[in-house]
């Protein structure tokens, strides 16, 4: 019976590792040989990526299961009660600086012509089987995939779902002229198609010049990781987006820590700042701000406009959808933050005389 009972037991765990190398979606860890460049990162500690201090998230079982459990209890102002009102975007690539936000952290920057797409994020629902469970809020994006211009970069901060999502990839791969991406990210990439020379992958404080775009790969509190075995196998970023008229930057995912401040001393100020302030807990506070963490993150890298992101699209925490904007919109006019508050796909223009501050979610 006991021989009975392992063999299945192997067996069980040999059909979820063969799924796991064949089904595209969980991405590619680095080889042997990228992993031992990456020996050079100072964040690379003992065979993976770390944090430079330790980062609490308390997701042992016990704390799990509790989650799910109140994820399992219906809730009415987890989501919207109908899909979210769309903008038709400006998607012209123009000298002008302008920021189109689609929901989660998905933007579309363009700057002294040149067209980013942030962690374009366009699929059904952040998983890696996004026809499981509930889609995006708006039920669907304020455009056609062929509508794009020509991207000539895409930017991406990590590899979770929310922020790296395989259809898209596939959807948009031929559109965009390179990815620059933190160290380790790029395995995904080539395993879905995308050319090795189209990627530029990036550790902290690296600095370089792109279509006439000055860039700097920085610090984030955060983690990585696709499936159970790859947590740490890449890095996670913010960016620096600076050009002739407009100097942007993006937080990606990050708990609040000192190296807003550094970044703010070395490269600020900026005209806009894109900063992460949703899907927040009290058990995973180091690796996601807090709304009014995300105000004081704003003015450490001496931000001019905020525009939150990371919230909007879907429900990947415990807390109200709105309560993220609330939050962060009451912090902000607290202090006199000058925050934007669009419609997805409504774009905004970063040097315009005024702002779009509507309470639209209300």
């Amino acid at each position: 019976m006991l021989l009975i009972w392992t063999s299945i037991i192997v067996g069980i765990v040999c059909v979820i590792v063969l799924f796991m190398n064949v089904y595209p979606v969980f991405g590619r860890r680095p080889s042997k040989e990228k992993a031992q460049a990456f020996s050079r990162s100072s964040q690379y500690v003992n065979g993976k990526f770390q944090n430079p201090f330790p980062t609490m998230m308390n997701m042992g079982f016990g704390s799990t299961v509790g989650i799910l459990l109140e994820f399992a209890k219906s809730s009415p102002n987890r989501r919207p009660m109908t899909h979210l009102a769309m903008e038709t975007p400006n998607l012209a690539k123009d000298m002008e600086t302008k920021v189109t936000w689609f929901g989660h952290s998905a933007s579309l920057l363009t700057i002294d012509g040149k067209a980013l797409l942030l962690d374009p994020m366009f699929g059904k629902a952040p998983s890696p089987f996004p026809w499981l469970g509930k889609g995006r809020y708006s039920g669907g994006l304020p455009f056609e995939i062929g509508q794009l211009p020509v991207i000539d970069a895409v930017v991406l901060s990590h590899d979770h779902y929310d922020h790296l999502d395989y259809g898209t990839i596939m959807k948009i791969k031929h559109k965009v002229n390179k990815f620059l991406v933190p160290l380790g990210v790029g395995g995904h990439l080539i395993r879905w198609g995308v050319q090795p020379e189209k990627i530029e992958e990036h550790d902290w404080w690296d600095e370089f010049t792109y279509e006439g775009l000055t860039l700097a790969c920085t610090p984030a509190t955060h983690f990585s990781g696709r499936s159970m075995t790859d947590r740490g196998a890449s890095l996670w970023c913010s960016w620096v987006i600076k050009g002739k008229q407009s100097n942007i930057f993006f937080s990606g995912d990050s708990g609040y820590s000192s190296h807003f401040k550094e970044i703010g001393q070395k490269y600020g100020p900026f005209d806009l700042t894109l900063m992460e302030c949703g899907q927040y807990d009290d058990r995973w506070s180091d690796i996601h701000m807090m709304p009014e963490e995300t105000v004081q993150a704003h003015l450490d890298v001496k931000g001019k406009l905020m525009l939150p992101i990371h919230w909007g699209a879907f429900t990947l925490a415990l807390h109200d959808w709105t309560d993220p904007i609330e939050r962060a919109a009451k912090a902000a006019h607290a202090i006199k933050v000058s925050i934007l508050t669009p419609k997805i796909g409504q774009t905004v223009h970063v040097n315009a005389a005024d702002y779009p501050i509507e309470t639209w979610w209300k």
